[in-house]
């Protein structure tokens, strides 16, 4: 059974409990990966408790190098893709693909249109670009939503736009209801641009369009986008379940000669998870969303740095840290927090607050005194030091009408949970 929204439109639920969205990004599964190497993929994400997987339904430009594989349409006397043509063996393997990885459990998310497909974006102007004519959208979006829809994956419409034209919104706004005609059991969402936090409002409208997802940046000077985003899209005219479906990728380059390490994987997670978007949430790391093997020609290379082999950055220890974050979170049951940044006593933003019935979750990315105004005598306190993923316990003390929550003496970021008593 695929996934379906929750009364309170804020989370997901699968066969009728509720459902943490944790999706590992593996955009160039399809054209990069073996069965063999797919086969022991799935398995290890299984293990460390992953429960979704974000793939480009078409090649993704910016991915490693690859021998031989089918091309998703036949070729055209002069070698372009001719896109009334499906090349089933292409369609195979990749539906072969998706049931190996259902088998084991995991939702697909599927992105059916990146941005390089679709005229008038940024995409469309990269060398690589092959853009889809407007007479051959419907007919093979059509062709996913009934291939794949018998799996009740989640359809990703959109990949890194930025909706920049009238036609670009077109093309989307036309494929989201193609997806929704054709496979209604199916949720839908748009991954955006980095950064981007707004939407044609012909797309947020769109009664076919189920929850949103955002970007929250690669760049390093830009990392607050994760909490800022998830409070713009929560403040949306139109609710629905929000996730943050690409923080930073854990190893790509932040800016030059630096990476993004797992604390600042793990920060983007709980910054985004506090403050709007529960729902879920992805993790990236470079070498697995490209699928890059030592020696080959990593395409993104010049704004992500050189990329890890796909078996080394499936170890990355990143990946354990948002496992342990989806644990924490139904461990807890804060399925149904809200943003509540205003029971701090100072203004510190890059501390977040949420609030639920009978808890308080407050992440704190550096070891700090926490001063809530709330009833000290109120609530029993526990932690998590984040970086150990280990338990901590608090001090409490009284100060005024306010509780001042002692930071245990470790150096890493923080969980604290109160309990109401």
């Amino acid at each position: 059974m695929g996934l379906t929204i929750s009364e309170t439109r804020d989370y997901f639920l699968r066969d009728g409990a509720k459902f943490f969205y944790l999706a590992d990004t593996c955009w160039s599964a399809f054209t990069n990966a073996t069965l063999d190497e797919w086969e022991y993929y799935l398995e290890h994400r299984r293990m460390q408790g992953f429960n979704a997987l974000q793939i480009n339904v078409l090649p993704q430009h910016d991915r490693s190098e690859v021998g031989a594989f089918p091309q998703p349409f036949k070729q055209a006397p002069d070698g372009r893709w001719d896109f009334g043509r499906i090349n089933e063996e292409y369609f195979d393997r990749a539906e072969r693909m998706i049931e190996m990885a259902v088998e084991k459990g995991f939702t697909p998310a599927l992105v059916v249109l990146w941005c390089n497909y679709v005229p008038g974006t940024w995409g469309s102007k990269l060398p690589i670009a092959r853009v889809i004519p407007r007479e051959r959208l419907v007919p093979y979006v059509e062709y996913v939503a009934e291939r794949f829809g018998k799996y009740e994956p989640v359809f990703v419409i959109s990949g890194d736009t930025n909706f920049e034209s009238p036609e670009a919104v077109e093309y989307y706004a036309t494929a989201l209801d193609v997806v929704k005609r054709k496979a209604p059991r199916s949720l839908t969402t748009m991954h955006l641009c980095g950064g981007l936090g707004e939407l044609p409002e012909r797309i947020w409208k769109s009664p076919n369009y189920d929850f949103y997802m955002y970007q929250s940046s690669h760049d390093r000077d830009n990392q607050r986008l994760a909490y800022q985003l998830a409070e713009r899209f929560y403040k949306m005219p139109i609710k629905r379940p929000i996730v943050n479906g690409e923080p930073c990728y854990e190893g790509i380059a932040g800016g030059k000669y630096n990476r993004f390490s797992r604390s600042d994987v793990r920060r983007a997670v709980w910054w985004s998870l506090l403050s709007g978007a529960k729902a879920g949430t992805a993790y990236g790391a470079l070498g697995i969303w490209n699928w890059h093997r030592v020696g080959a020609i990593f395409y993104g290379e010049q704004y992500g740095g050189p990329s890890f082999d796909w078996r080394t950055a499936l170890g990355f220890e990143g990946a354990f840290d948002v496992a342990f974050a989806k644990w924490l979170f139904e461990a807890y049951d804060l399925f149904d927090i809200k943003p509540a940044n205003e029971l701090l006593l100072l203004n510190e933003p890059d501390i977040r607050v949420a609030r639920g019935r009978g808890k308080i979750a407050v992440y704190t990315p550096y070891s700090w005194d926490v001063k809530l105004k709330v009833d000290a005598t109120a609530y029993k306190w526990e932690g998590f030091a984040l970086e150990k993923r280990c338990f901590v316990k608090p001090r409490v003390a009284v100060s005024g009408d306010a509780a001042i929550v002692h930071a245990p003496e470790v150096n890493s970021d923080l969980l604290l949970v109160g309990i109401e008593r």
